[in-house]
């Protein structure tokens, strides 16, 4: 029986505008009087479809001691989950009145994404696991919203520093709840691989362990810890990560490098270099006594344990590399059922490939110009084995030169030249230029940056994120559409730890997702900055290590 609220002394509450403080901005929201009073009668039902937000919901009130709310897909209850094929796709519609609540989405990933704002409504104390609220109750509202960008997207990479599967899922749990659907996942790197693929057990066994990390900051400092660090995830962890983020309507996009940025594998299978029998360069500043010990005991290749671009990429012009490549995918593929695979493309040096007999005459047999058409053969060749498994690609906007993938998608990071170019040429782009997007720079100037944990260098305030615009001006009307999104960039050189992650992205990541969402129109930065403030207390009850600092330089006299 639907539960009536005729005792609800919140019937005629005249709400304040700090009721109503969502991030992102909804595209609509209109403040109505009274608030819905949540008690240990209230039902929420819907659809089974909606079965996976209908509980997601229920265990959100249920923090709240004293409140057991159920999700049932028959009879009446006081908050109604509900599909409407007019919404548009990623859209909802939400209603808050004193004595019944309705979410609205074309698709479950709609109504979540109401949810997402009707837990924004509720106290940050509805965050943690046991609340002692006296009234749970929500303002009264009526919200009609979606998405500006269908691609809104957080990357991590685990390549120079990895973390548990706990915080890979409150990282994704981050993404749902700032409405953004992607985690681009940097598997592996010169530094580490870290996924399991089980025809190719080395690329664990040797692949995840480098045998000392640089100490201090690259071109400042040198020396090397000696300590052996490694990791990597199972394809069950993998499997249950993919899992967690689906339920949350996160898509994650697995990154396998290639050509370069490949030393972990070569480490692990030297065959795959144009050069398997020379030394991994190792410097005496760099380079660990462990490091040397590997390649007096035989292995040519190391690790790299030092940031930067190496020389030693994969050999184009050996047909073993292209079968190990397409062994990994077909390991992949399966754990990921995301439409795309991200194939990197960027900063791969072409100086072993000049040198290489194998190379060279792979450039000849198919009269190629130069190396870098030699890098866009080896690109496409691998889009057109994944577009034949059902995969598209993404790439680096270097996968450009020498001539872009038919299919590919470009993710622009070198500012937004790469971008404007593949528009252009009508491919699909993802903005993610290091000017507005790459959360490992500094959130102050360089006179504070003495009081911060080390940092990659560059500054990006959350005001510089926030006035971000994906589009650029100089794309015309129909070239805008190849714009799906943007996405910020967390690369984890000096990122150890998962507080220090965190403290990276927030308030960064909050700010990007209004860029991402909310109407270009309805972006206003006094009116974010006062949203801001209010999120704070959420990211408390979260118990979230955001930099808190910067609050303190934003200018709240206004």
């Amino acid at each position: 029986m639907l539960f009536l609220s005729c005792g609800n002394p919140y019937k005629d509450y005249q709400n304040k505008d700090s009721d109503y403080q969502i991030i992102p901005k909804p595209t609509s929201l209109e403040k109505t009087k009274g608030r819905f009073l949540v008690s240990p009668n209230t039902k929420i039902i819907g659809h089974s479809d909606l079965q996976n937000e209908g509980e997601y919901l229920a265990d959100l009130l249920n923090h709240v001691s004293g409140i057991n709310v159920s999700f049932e897909t028959k009879g009446a209850g006081s908050i109604e989950l509900k599909l409407d094929n007019n919404l548009k796709d990623e859209g909802y519609t939400l209603t808050v009145n004193h004595d019944k609540i309705l979410i609205t989405g074309k698709t479950p990933k709609g109504v979540f994404y109401g949810i997402q704002s009707l837990r924004q409504l509720l106290p940050a104390s509805i965050e943690t696991e046991v609340s002692n609220i006296d009234d749970l109750t929500i303002p009264a509202v009526s919200i009609k919203d979606n998405p500006r960008f269908v691609y809104r997207g957080m990357h991590l990479d685990v390549g120079r520093h990895m973390f548990p599967v706990d915080f890979i899922k409150k990282y994704i749990d981050l993404i749902a709840m700032h409405k953004m659907n992607t985690m681009h996942w940097h598997l592996t790197e010169d530094q580490g691989w870290r996924i399991e693929i089980k025809k190719y057990p080395n690329l664990t066994n040797i692949g995840s362990k480098r045998y000392g990390t640089i100490k201090g900051h690259l071109h400042r400092e040198t020396g090397n810890d000696e300590k052996e660090y490694g990791g990597f995830y199972t394809q069950d962890e993998v499997k249950d990560i993919v899992k967690y983020a689906l339920d949350r309507h996160v898509t994650i996009i697995p990154e396998i490098e290639l050509p370069g940025h490949a030393s972990a594998a070569i480490a692990s299978y030297p065959y795959l270099s144009c050069f398997p029998d020379e030394l991994t360069q190792v410097t005496n500043d760099m380079g660990s006594v462990a490091g040397k010990e590997v390649q007096a005991k035989g292995n040519p290749k190391i690790v790299q344990e030092t940031w930067g671009v190496f020389d030693d990429v994969f050999c184009a012009g050996n047909e073993k590399t292209f079968e190990f490549l397409e062994n990994v995918f077909a390991e992949i593929i399966p754990l990921f059922p995301s439409e795309y695979i991200h194939i990197g493309g960027d900063e791969c040096p072409k100086s072993n490939w000049k040198r290489c007999t194998d190379c060279q005459s792979r450039i000849a047999d198919i009269n190629l110009s130069d190396e870098h058409e030699l890098q866009s053969y080896f690109i496409q060749r691998i889009e057109k084995h994944l577009n034949a498994k059902g995969k598209r690609i993404i790439g680096w906007d270097e996968i450009l030169e020498g001539g872009l993938a038919p299919n590919a998608t470009v993710m622009s990071w070198r500012g937004e030249k790469g971008g404007i170019e593949a528009a252009k040429q009508k491919h699909n782009v993802i903005m993610t230029p290091g000017s507005h997007c790459y959360f490992d720079h500094y959130q102050v100037g360089k006179d504070e940056q003495d009081k911060e944990p080390l940092a990659i260098g560059g500054i990006l305030p959350v005001e510089t994120v926030y006035s971000y615009d994906p589009i650029p001006l100089e794309l015309s009307s129909d070239e805008k559409k190849y714009i799906l999104g943007a996405q910020g960039n967390v690369w984890t050189e000096y990122m150890k730890s998962t507080d220090y992650v965190e403290y990276m992205v927030l308030p960064r990541m909050t700010a990007l997702s209004e860029v991402v969402w909310t109407q270009k129109e309805g972006k206003n930065w006094e009116d974010f900055k006062e949203r801001l403030r209010t999120i704070r207390a959420r990211y408390d009850a979260l118990q979230l290590n955001y930099a808190k600092h910067v609050f303190d330089n934003i200018d709240y006299s206004n």
